[in-house]
């Protein structure tokens, strides 16, 4: 059932904020294909989300202490991402912002990965090979929409959409926050992949603020229904609900991968931290308003699911314990970590000898050799 998006007063959820589920007209479509998730599979979601919020405060924390330049945190927003990244199949390819750390964990980026590009140490991309599709962050706002357009565009000319093979076809997904829907980059990308039906799903994480900016201020036309002037299939979810965001997440990806073109799913969400370490959201919002959105948590609201499903707290504790573990050990590899040389900065641009590169990556050597060292 296709239901208008006009006529939704609150964006599609399977949960409530207490870990309930939710049924009516507009969900039972997607309750069907949640059901595709085990208990396991729930569980594993869970313990994505705990993992990664454990991992994103020591992140914070290390930022403070001086090893990081900058840290973008993720906390409240982990519902959502999970959701998604578990609606993705292997073979399909994500095209993330700096946020989304529970679609790069589950693709298998290593924590130090991520780490490092906030040290500065590291300059290039993550192997798409070994972290299934995961492209390397992007901070700078929505160029990000412009090559997963790009990218899905070439899936097409290489005839690996619409055999009808699902294990086979490749779908493309996006990420981008609500600030993002303001760039140029974002709306060109949008009219690209519609015009050519490439098989791209957009996922816009609506976390209320773009740094000080609310969307409310940034939209008068709700981000939900934007798309559709674009011509793309367009969903509001709740972001902070795992399963709904896997429902739509699977429907999606599995359409662009039939070559039904693009899709376009906003998630309504709540960043509970600061925009990166350099802000401070007590200068622009309520503490009521954080304490409103706190009460919505999906860490919380999951777990209560899964104690419903008859999952013990015993578990729930060992998840807990080994999120603190692998916080601890990703805090010990930060501080033992080295800096690369800066000449690797020239290396894995090309494939091929680049003899430009060779002379400029020279240069640099000689640059710094007139330091004695010291450079």
């Amino acid at each position: 059932m296709t239901v208008a998006l006009a006529d939704l007063d609150e964006p599609l959820r399977l949960l409530d904020a207490d870990g309930a589920l939710v049924h009516g007209a507009e969900t039972e479509r997607w309750h069907a294909l949640a059901d595709a998730l085990t208990l396991e599979d729930r569980i594993a979601m869970q313990r994505a989300m705990v993992v990664t919020r454990a991992v994103d405060m020591e992140a914070r924390n290390l930022q403070r202490q001086g090893r990081l330049g900058l840290w973008v945190p993720s906390v409240g927003q982990e519902g959502g991402q999970v959701g998604m990244a578990f609606a993705m199949r292997d073979q399909d390819t994500v095209f993330p912002s700096y946020r989304e750390h529970v679609i790069a964990h589950v693709r298998g980026v290593e924590w130090m990965q991520i780490v490092d590009v906030f040290r500065g140490a590291r300059h290039g991309g993550w192997d798409p090979a070994a972290t299934r599709g995961c492209r390397i962050y992007s901070l700078v706002i929505a160029t990000q929409s412009l090559h997963a357009t790009g990218y899905a565009m070439g899936v097409t000319m290489d005839g690996a959409v619409g055999t009808g093979d699902v294990e086979r076809d490749e779908a493309v997904l996006v990420c981008y926050g609500d600030g993002a829907t303001s760039q140029g980059d974002a709306s060109e990308s949008l009219v690209f992949s519609s015009t050519f039906d490439a098989p791209l799903v957009t996922y816009v994480q609506d976390n209320k603020w773009a740094i000080s900016v609310p969307s409310r201020v940034q939209s008068r036309t709700p981000l939900h229904l934007r798309a559709r002037g674009f011509g793309h299939r367009a969903h509001w979810i709740d972001g902070n609900d795992p399963l709904i965001a896997f429902a739509v997440g699977r429907a999606e990806l599995d359409a662009a991968r039939a070559g039904s073109g693009p899709g376009y799913v906003v998630a309504d969400t709540y960043r509970m931290g600061a925009h990166t370490t350099s802000d401070d959201p007590t200068r622009y919002r309520s503490s009521e308003e954080e304490a409103a959105w706190q009460r919505r948590d999906p860490i919380a609201r999951l777990a209560a699911h899964l104690r419903a499903q008859g999952v013990e707290d015993a578990l729930l504790r060992n998840i807990d314990e080994e999120a603190a573990d692998t916080a601890a050990d990703v805090r010990r590899r930060t501080l033992e970590a080295s800096s690369p040389p800066s000449d690797v900065i020239f290396d894995h641009v090309y494939t091929d000898p680049h003899e430009p590169l060779a002379q400029q990556k020279l240069a640099l050597a000689e640059f710094e050799a007139t330091f004695g060292g010291d450079a």
